[in-house]
């Protein structure tokens, strides 16, 4: 989907896409990060609601999670501590009560050569806490977006369980070409486990941004076995089936042949001149 600051449109197309993936026969259903408003800070800090209470926009998440008797996992603008938000990541139950949030760690500050610029950390605070919770499936890990860029936090959420990790994204048009597919491939293959990335597609109307699209779910092979079209509404649906988390880990045991590794350093010495 393709959020801008027009929460009322973004809810609604939400709302349908979740109707939709339902009927389809999902069972979970994934919405982008911070699929409610991609808009100026000073109008998004007026409609920051508090987390586990909410406000009518979290009802609304609430009702499409509890209408559709769906697992519901997405990102949300939550108030933060000093008039600042968190950048949050709701797992909702069929009855559309919270089972676990996960505020993402890993702020987006870049500036990219077409252009654009992202100082996620101005109006956001950073979590410092990793997240799993359980879906029919099993256990999933929950990270956001940038959080890719980072494979050590991937092995912690195998390392509490993981057998599929949700990504929501708005992936940006200018790295999503060379770096979405690879790094969502590089985190399933590590991590041998589904990597689930819902994502924001095309022009969000705000200060140059741009979504790449292309929302999308790996297997623990590295095999994309769904995917949306880069540009348009959509949603895809596979099967998540632990296992094959299981087959793959046990074939090709890289999770278990870990070893930790230290950080010995040595001086460097001088070498007498053989010459």
């Amino acid at each position: 989907m393709c959020a801008t600051a027009d929460v009322e449109r973004n809810l609604r197309a939400t709302e349908a896409l979740v109707a939709d993936a339902a009927a389809a026969g999902a069972e979970a259903v994934f919405a982008p990060e911070t699929f409610t408003f991609i808009g100026p800070g000073r109008i998004r800090a007026e409609i920051l609601e508090p987390l586990p209470e909410g406000g009518p926009i979290f009802e609304r998440c609430r009702a499409m999670a509890a209408g559709n008797g769906v697992h519901f996992v997405f990102g949300f603008h939550e108030t933060g501590p000093k008039g600042r938000a968190y950048n949050t990541c709701v797992h909702l139950d069929p009855a559309g009560e919270i089972r676990a949030m996960y505020r993402k760690i890993h702020l987006f500050d870049v500036d990219l050569a077409d252009g654009t610029r992202l100082l996620e950390s101005r109006y956001t605070e950073p979590g410092d806490a990793l997240v799993a919770t359980e879906l029919p499936f099993g256990t999933l890990g929950l990270s956001i977006c940038y959080d890719l860029r980072f494979p050590h936090l991937y092995q912690r959420l195998v390392d509490l369980g993981a057998v599929a990790i949700a990504a929501p994204a708005a992936f940006t048009s200018t790295t999503g070409p060379d770096h979405w597919h690879v790094l969502l491939r590089a985190r399933a293959i590590e991590c041998q486990a589904y990597v689930i990335a819902a994502a924001q597609h095309g022009e969000h109307g705000h200060a140059n941004r741009s979504s790449y699209g292309h929302a999308l779910i790996v297997d623990p092979w590295g095999d994309v076995v769904a995917e949306c079209p880069e540009q348009g509404d959509s949603f895809a649906i596979a099967a998540i089936d632990p296992r094959r988390v299981e087959k793959v880990r046990r074939e090709l045991p890289s999770i278990a042949n870990r070893k930790p590794i230290g950080d010995r350093r040595t001086a460097a010495s001088a070498v007498p001149n053989a010459g």
